[in-house]
């Protein structure tokens, strides 16, 4: 049966008829599974025909011969809801996928084999895809439209011409899915150059394009480059992203609404990218790197029209009013009564989150025990960790000596550390190296933590380990955190841990008891924890790197597990304010939430009605970097630097601390779209 879609020079057809897809993407796994209706039906709302989904690899897959299509993962349901909702669907299943995710979308476990490569005709790694690809294209398959589905489109491989121009990978992509039932519409996305196109296209899959501006230019690149076909814009950047430790995105309505106005009446099909952002859960964020890692925001509400807990945006009205003179919709009101949807959902008040215990998890049974022992520090990906923390432990001989400035201890040097290192010398907290987001606007060649090894002197603990000087034998303990993998660019594919070993004095020290630590599984053992772990007292003036600069201590009893709750009516969606805490992972019901860090933008973390009980509500946070100060429900997200937030619990803040409302077109700086 021929595919539904029909490219023709003038356009698409559908069931023979002209048509100009108004597709919205919004992605299963960053959407509870009891929101999906209610996301697919504001995507109606706005005008939309079709919503397209990327497929990410390391959710359904999360350990080599374990697969699922259950819960968040069940791709199968989500499409099924799209159809009962009169959408269409357009199916991105990678391998890659980018979005901001970990890794891209591939299954950290892959990486564990170091002689693989990712993206290319490498035996290892096509053999790995087709495993996966004969476990997940039959869900596709099966709900296509040529068998009474609703699929309509299935995209080879993702933006392939900004990492490499591997032919025959790209060709054995588009085979397989051939082979494997997929009738419909094939075809690929790059950037809007020739640069891009002459990598990423295939013979058999109709060429689109991704950008986010300058849509005149692009249209007549297309028309010379791709001519003689429809022309659509996979991925109109409408909003952007965030990383950890750099200002907060908002794009004008009125600008993105005027480019989607150009594509639209010059006959460009689009994709709206993102329409609904949705959110990173647990620790399932990516990653750039511009030199330096670039951790992104647990938050991926994007600026999208449809903002991350569903409420309808300024950008929403604009971009419907676009849509509106293309396709006949009734007034919003009246369209939204018809769906059964309120523009502005619910939330639960603002208020004080209280904080009813904090425990040092370093007394708790799960820090001190021991673990097997390894030559070398191990990579997360030797251990099977996608995500999380890594213990590592020893003994190891340390000496006094004098310097101009006082006492010292020889430093450790961590050589290669990804990301993150947390250190620990007999009970001792000594300090935190590695990557400092913090940083995030100073030049690479300028940044203290851009150095290689990541040095953490020892000295401030010379007169608490040896008072009287010499030497002796102490316990060092290493956390070391992973904040992410790259999705993007040459990096793709990095292994997370001390890669290089661990230096002191003279020489590296091997043997190393190595504890994986997956924090997404680890919400009921941490409950436990804090329970049977004996209180702290008040948090005291501690900080994480302990600098004069800060004008902060050390505190022994990181890092901390803090026990609070707040109670609900009724089920509703809220906001975590977490910007009394330092850094670490939440836990709202025993569900990781996700990462939080005041060096910000981010100073919320949304939590969706599903996961909120009526009565009691259990939080817990493990807290890397210091004692909370203080925990709230906010009533929306607040974003802002460190020590820029500002503003009563449930306003909002931008970058600059001022109290303003996150839907405000106008709010922040425009992300960098192409």
């Amino acid at each position: 049966m021929p595919a539904l879609l029909q490219p023709t020079p003038d356009g698409f057809l559908r069931c023979g008829a002209r048509h100009l897809i108004v597709s919205g993407a919004m992605h299963y796994f960053r959407i509870h599974p009891a929101q999906w209706r209610d996301r697919l039906r504001r995507l109606v709302a706005l005008g939309c025909d079709t919503v397209e989904t990327y497929v990410a690899w390391n959710v359904h897959q999360p350990a080599p011969g374990e697969t699922t299509f259950e819960g968040i993962a069940d791709l199968g349901r989500f499409l099924d809801l799209a159809a009962e909702e009169g959408l269409d669907a357009i199916v991105r299943p990678g391998p890659y996928i980018c979005a901001e995710w970990e890794n891209g979308g591939f299954p950290g476990w892959l990486l564990a084999d170091r002689n693989l490569r990712l993206r290319h005709r490498d035996p290892a790694y096509l053999a790995a895809v087709d495993a996966w690809f004969d476990q997940l294209i039959p869900v596709i398959a099966e709900r296509q439209a040529s068998r009474g589905g609703n699929v309509v489109m299935v995209q080879v491989e993702n933006e392939y011409g900004s990492y490499g121009d591997d032919a025959e990978y790209l060709a054995h992509l588009r085979d397989g899915l051939r082979a494997r039932g997929i009738d419909e519409l094939l075809v690929t996305s790059d950037g809007p150059a020739r640069m891009w196109l002459t990598g990423g296209t295939v013979d058999g899959a109709l060429a689109t394009v991704n950008f986010g501006s300058r849509t005149a230019e692009v249209l007549e690149m297309a028309a010379r480059e791709l001519p003689g076909q429809p022309q659509m814009c996979m991925e109109f950047w409408n909003g952007w992203f965030d990383h950890w430790g750099e200002e907060h995105h908002a794009r004008p309505a009125d600008d993105a609404a005027g480019e989607l106005a150009t594509m639209l009446e010059r006959g460009m099909s689009v994709n709206l990218y993102m329409a609904h952002g949705g959110t990173n859960f647990g620790l399932t964020a990516g990653a750039n790197h511009n030199g330096s890692l670039q951790p992104t925001t647990t938050s991926y509400d994007y600026d999208a029209p449809i903002a991350e807990n569903g409420a309808l945006t300024g950008k929403f009205r604009a971009f419907r009013e676009v849509i509106a003179a293309h396709r006949d919709l009734p007034p919003l009101e009246e369209h939204l009564a018809q769906l059964g949807l309120e523009a502005e959902p619910g939330t639960l008040p603002a208020g004080p989150v209280e904080i009813e215990k904090v425990v040092s998890l370093r007394d708790t049974p799960r820090f001190t025990r021991d673990a097997p022992v390894h030559p070398v520090p191990p990579a997360f990906e030797d251990l099977g960790l996608e995500r999380g923390l890594l213990r590592l432990s020893r003994e190891l001989e340390i000496a006094r000596s004098s310097r101009e400035d006082g006492p010292a201890i020889a430093p450790l040097k961590l050589y290669d550390l990804h990301d993150r290192a947390w250190v620990y010398v007999d009970g001792h907290y000594a300090g935190a190296t590695g990557l400092d987001p913090a940083q995030a606007g100073v030049p690479h060649a300028e940044r203290t933590d851009a150095t290689d090894p990541a040095v953490l002197d020892l000295s401030p603990l010379a007169d608490v380990l040896l008072p009287d000087g010499g030497h002796r034998t102490v316990r060092v303990e290493i956390l070391v955190e992973n904040l992410g993998r790259t999705n993007f660019g040459p990096r793709l594919g990095e292994r997370k841990g001390i890669l290089g070993g661990v230096w002191h004095t003279i020489r590296f020290h091997n043997d190393w008891q190595a504890d994986p630590w997956p924090l997404e599984e680890m919400g009921e053992e941490l409950a436990g924890l804090l329970a049977g772990g004996a209180p702290l007292g008040a948090a005291g003036d501690s900080v994480a790197d302990g600098g004069a600069a800060d004008g902060g201590v050390l505190d022994d009893a990181l890092p901390v597990l803090v026990g609070a709750a707040f109670t609900a009516d009724a089920p509703a969606d809220t906001y975590l304010d977490v910007s009394g805490a330092g850094h670490g992972v939440a836990y709202v019901n025993g569900f990781c939430v996700g990462r939080y860090w005041n060096i910000g933008p981010q100073q919320t973390l949304y939590v969706p009605a599903p996961l909120v009980r009526e009565g009691r509500n259990e939080v817990l946070l493990l807290d890397l970097e210091r004692r909370p100060t203080g925990l709230a429900l906010a009533e929306g997200h607040r974003f802002g630097r460190a020590g820029a937030v500002a503003g009563p619990v449930g306003a909002v803040t931008d970058a600059a601390g001022a109290v303003t409302d996150e839907r405000d077109a106008g709010a922040t700086a425009t992300g960098g779209q192409a």
